[in-house]
């Protein structure tokens, strides 16, 4: 055993000491989930993963063009199916093009460090990158890749972007404004009309990441940046709401034209399978028409958000189907979520570094293969489990623990 092996080893227990160990394991084996089993901790928020029809398509395109494609998009992995597919995309957000990439994460963080870096490159000046704090990883490592020192404000807090936008007024830099629209850890969303207010104001370029809101929000599920001609960029992933993978951006034709030539993300990784694609272009044509499942998972959400607030937990500003109950230590959100398996509810323990220390937390995700009776089975169990810790702890105990 080398002495690298013996320190990783080291460094693993301590992190099982500290309750943040991750372990990859399957809690489902076969082709569907047990019909006891509730699982509240999927992003399939439409539930198009097992859709009938996504899955037929599927099936199609996999018969027609093979498993696989065998090279990236600039080379022999383009096939006119996929191009039809993303100008279809593209009209989806009521943009020029869009961009298709194998995942959400390498799409934030090619796209972005691509478009800070001819920033740069054009201006000869430093960019100026606005953040907000709980913006996802991937958009903290666009913004690294690019070189960019980021210029963070509070979480949602609009005014002290705008502080940060003044007191840099003097530099002569690209400004950009990157934030989620549905924010994944805390499920608030950012109020898009001032934000592009503020764009408008200081001549800031807008990258908004929608992968939390695509199919859900705005009209027909277009998103909350939907009609706003101020979001330069809108970048959405294709295994939430839309039940299959992948993520992609849409904007100008200009823009996506440099990320074909620019974006080593795009450029030197090999093209989605066909299937995937297929799967694709079925959740286009079926979202904008699921009206009756969007308002549904609105009304789902706000009956869960009334219980758990009735109960004195701590939901944060939820204010979509993202609904966290926050914790002060990790050991606490782990041993909810196992009681919560003696429920049949299945949920995992979000702990830092996904999120800061002291705010691990379970985080609900709803969605619309949730019948009424689960989210009712959900609101019981989180009420006995609460009644349990208070009975086993003591009231004083107790107040302490389910704080923020």
């Amino acid at each position: 055993m080398t002495g690298l092996e013996i320190k990783l080893r080291e460094a693993l227990e301590l992190l099982e000491k500290k309750h943040l160990k991750r372990t990859v394991y399957a809690p489902f084996s076969g082709q569907e989930k047990p019909k006891n089993w509730i699982d509240f901790s999927s992003n399939d928020y439409l539930g198009l993963a097992q859709d009938a029809f996504l899955k037929d398509r599927s099936k199609e395109w996999l018969s027609l063009y093979g498993s696989g494609v065998g090279s990236s998009r600039l080379v022999s992995g383009s096939l006119s199916p996929f191009l039809e597919v993303e100008r279809v995309l593209a009209h989806f957000h009521g943009k020029e093009r869009a961009l298709v990439f194998a995942s959400g994460w390498q799409c934030n963080v090619a796209a972005l460090s691509c478009i800070i870096n001819f920033a740069r490159e054009t201006y000869l000046e430093e960019p100026l990158v606005f953040t907000d704090r709980l913006n996802h990883a991937s958009l903290h490592y666009g913004c690294a890749l690019g070189g960019a020192r980021q210029i963070r404000f509070r979480h949602n807090d609009l005014n002290h972007l705008k502080e940060r936008l003044q007191s840099c007024q003097h530099k002569k830099g690209q400004r950009f404004i990157v934030t989620e629209s549905v924010f994944s850890m805390d499920g608030d969303q950012v109020d898009i009309d001032s934000l592009l207010e503020l764009a408008q104001q200081f001549s800031a370029f807008v990258y908004v990441d929608e992968a939390h809101a695509c199919g859900l929000y705005g009209p027909e599920g277009r998103g909350f940046s939907y009609g706003k001609p101020g979001c330069a960029v809108v970048m959405g992933t294709l295994s939430k709401a839309f039940g299959g993978f992948g993520g992609y951006v849409a904007t100008s034709a200009a823009l996506c034209e440099w990320l074909v030539n620019k974006s080593s993300g795009f450029i030197h990784t090999t093209a989605l399978p066909p299937a995937v694609w297929g799967a694709l272009s079925a959740a286009l044509e079926k979202i904008p028409s699921m009206r009756y499942e969007r308002q549904e998972l609105v009304e789902k959400a706000q009956f869960v958000r009334q219980k758990f607030r009735a109960m004195g937990l701590n939901i944060a500003q939820s204010t979509t189907h993202i609904i966290p109950v926050i914790f002060s230590s990790s050991a606490q959100a782990l041993r909810v979520a196992e009681c919560l398996k003696t429920y049949g509810i299945y949920t995992v323990a979000i702990r830092p570094p996904t999120v800061p220390v002291g705010q691990s937390r379970i985080r609900f995700t709803l969605c619309a293969f949730h019948q009424w009776k689960d989210i009712e089975i959900l609101c019981q169990a989180m009420a006995e489990i609460i009644s349990e810790l208070q009975i086993e702890e003591g009231a004083e105990e107790r107040s302490s623990r389910w704080k923020l």
